[in-house]
């Protein structure tokens, strides 16, 4: 592929008290175009990725964006929107522009403010995701919709408690010794494995800990173009971006396989030249982590089925043979479905340029990332390594 991430930004998430979608837009913009070394005027378009759903009053947010710098303005602005795959569809937009030769540098902002909205009302929005005529009346919102892909898995291939409460355990580990993230707390197995009144079950068999965190929060990215980033202070190409989109019923389809997921992995792989075993890490969806467990099969990290020995041998977590999740995940770092997928390339960005920090992973070379919108319907994959 022809682009580079050359800069990033990226905001605390959690519960932003003061904050409002406009000031965090500004913060990561500015910044996401400072550390890339350009100034406003360098920049040739601007994507935003936001899902609002409700969640906030201002619903015509692309122009927020020029707030952060007035040389921002007469630049085309445009809001993209996919789901929890948000963030990633606004990374494509920019991809896209740039392969057409129409633009050097795009600056793509992912944003979410999350938590100002009532309980009942973010269980709403979110199950707006999902296929109303038949998911409208699951209780529990969207986590009932994971809750019932769950149950079918359990039935199909036996009680996955134990696996799903490690990999719960293993992103909050993870997630201690990120700065960005809303849970830095090492909750443990056990805590993950056992119903209490600080850890009730949600929907079907999926507890609290199974579900990721409503969150306020944005990210930032500048793309270039490969030629104009061999100057930049530091790029990081991706080797390949495959979107996949499946159908939204998931009576059309077999939930339990991620079909969309595995052929965005498959595309991914073959674009880029490699196999799942060179990658040095790989950043996914764990909306849930009935989420992370199919996607261990959907990759090809196991086969149908068996994605709990891998989850329970180890070998992701992050000194493990393929780390999955050092961030923490969605589980530890949070949500806010507009950011999500501008904050996992901003992420691998920095695991491949050793600036990750207490998360990094050491000698990483190849990062792969996967996000995904609704319940495996849209399909986001990338493989990334740095060149500068």
């Amino acid at each position: 592929m022809k682009a580079c991430i050359t800069g990033w930004a990226h905001s605390k998430f959690g519960k932003l008290e003061g904050e409002t979608v406009e000031s965090l837009v500004v913060d990561v913009a500015e910044r996401a175009i400072a550390h890339a070394g350009l100034e406003a005027e360098d920049i040739d378009e601007i994507v935003l990725g936001h899902f609002n759903a409700g969640f906030s009053k201002q619903d015509f947010t692309a122009s927020l964006v020029l707030q952060a710098d007035d040389r921002l303005r007469f630049k085309p602005a445009t809001r993209v929107e996919n789901a929890c795959a948000t963030g990633s569809a606004a990374i494509h937009q920019g991809l896209k522009t740039i392969e057409a030769g129409r633009a050097r540098n795009v600056l793509v902002v992912g944003v979410e403010q999350m938590t100002t909205t009532p309980g009942p009302q973010i269980g709403e929005n979110l199950l707006k995701a999902s296929y109303l005529p038949e998911d409208g009346g699951i209780p529990g919102g969207f986590a009932g919709v994971f809750g019932k892909i769950a149950a079918g898995y359990f039935q199909k291939y036996g009680d996955q408690s134990d696996a799903l409460a490690m990999l719960a355990a293993k992103n909050h580990k993870n997630g201690v010794g990120n700065p960005f993230a809303q849970m830095r707390k090492d909750l443990g197995y056990e805590f993950c494995r056992t119903e209490s009144d600080k850890n009730p079950f949600v929907a079907g068999p999926l507890k609290r800990t199974d579900c990721s965190l409503v969150s306020d929060g944005a990210a930032a990215i500048v793309l270039t173009d490969l030629e104009s980033a061999m100057k930049a202070p530091r790029a990081v190409m991706f080797r390949a971006a495959e979107h996949v989109q499946d159908f939204l019923p998931m009576s059309k389809r077999d939930i339990l396989a991620f079909e969309g997921c595995q052929l965005g992995w498959r595309k991914a792989l073959a674009q880029a030249g490699v196999a799942l075993d060179d990658l040095s890490f790989v950043e996914t969806h764990d909306c849930f982590t009935i989420a992370e467990l199919i996607e261990y099969e959907a990759m090809g990290l196991a086969k149908p089925g068996e994605g709990a020995a891998v989850a329970m041998s180890g070998e992701t977590a992050k000194d493990g043979r393929l780390p999955v999740n050092p961030s923490g995940g969605l589980k530890a770092k949070g949500h806010p479905i507009g950011a999500t997928g501008v904050s996992m390339h901003a992420l691998t960005a920095m695991q491949l340029c050793g600036e990750a920090g207490d998360i990094q992973v050491p000698g990483a070379e190849l990062g792969g990332v996967f996000n995904m919108g609704g319940a495996a319907v849209a399909n986001y994959v990338s493989i990334m390594e740095r060149v500068r």
